[in-house]
């Protein structure tokens, strides 16, 4: 059963044009086909049939007893499906839609979108990489209040925190590592300096992967702008959502691969310690 709300529910519905009890320009012949070939299952079974069985009382039952990741990939396929329609549209109607009512119409397209997004759970990869590397407990609370956000599918709100969280986390390795740095010194060279280390130290094995973490320092260079130009660090417009989901992604990504770094140095102490302290003769 799906979890989508009731607000969510009305804005799919207002962009599909269900209140008349069609489906976007869907015919019943091509309804059947296209909700067969994005998910496999039979919208003409007698499980969705809903009230006066019309194409939009169907689509409504189907959301009703299916799962969310269904659902979400078909209002996906289907959003794109009648935007591409509304846009064609636009070139060949002697009445295209004024300029107000095209923008209120990609306004809900995208929201749409990204609740088809959210539903398939697949906004920001490694999402649980975002954990604190230490027992601070503001640190604690502000991965809460990142994951929560994109929980919410609003990562475009959360670019500000993401920042803050990515500078302690890189800060927290440095002291482990006792690599020095300044109290006002900027992300991405902060980070040049951890990345340094562990290049210096053999824990890179590949030249590609060298290349992608220095890159990496360059991405975030980039993302003291995003912070400082484009999200609520200061009275700013936001960035939009699919950078903010881009962006959110690479950082993941990025934590991910760090944590699995230092996740092997740990052991690689851990053994050279036990080995240090139970000598054999």
């Amino acid at each position: 059963m799906s979890e989508i709300t009731i607000r969510e529910k009305a804005k799919i519905e207002k962009f599909l044009g269900m209140s008349s009890g069609y489906v976007a320009d869907f015919s019943d012949r091509t309804f059947h086909e296209f909700v067969g070939v994005v998910t496999g299952l039979d919208i003409d079974d007698p499980k969705y049939h809903y009230a006066s069985n019309s194409k939009a009382n169907r689509l409504r039952q189907f959301i009703k007893v299916e799962d969310d990741q269904t659902i979400g990939k078909l209002i996906q396929e289907m959003c794109y499906h009648y935007f591409d329609v509304l846009v064609e549209g636009q070139t060949k109607t002697w009445y295209p839609q004024d300029d107000d009512k095209l923008k209120e119409s990609q306004e809900l397209y995208h929201e749409c979108l990204n609740i088809a997004q959210r539903l398939q759970g697949n906004v920001v990869e490694n999402i649980s990489a975002l954990k604190p590397n230490s027992d601070d407990t503001d640190f604690k609370k502000l991965a809460e209040s990142i994951r929560e956000s994109i929980e919410k599918n609003l990562p475009e709100v959360a670019l500000d925190r993401l920042h803050t969280f990515v500078m302690k986390y890189i800060r927290e390795l440095c002291k482990k590592h006792g690599i020095e740095y300044e109290v006002d010194e900027s992300l991405h060279s902060i980070f040049g300096k951890y990345i340094k280390f562990l290049i210096a130290n053999g824990n890179i094995e590949t030249e590609m992967s060298k290349r992608i973490l220095k890159t990496s320092i360059s991405n975030l260079d980039s993302f003291n702008d995003v912070r400082n130009n484009k999200s609520f660090a200061h009275d700013n417009p936001i960035l939009n959502y699919e950078e903010s989901v881009l962006v959110f992604n690479n950082i993941s990504n990025m934590i991910k691969f760090i944590q699995a770094i230092e996740n092997k140095l740990n052991k690689s102490k851990e053994e050279n310690k036990t080995d240090w302290e139970d000598p054999t003769f």
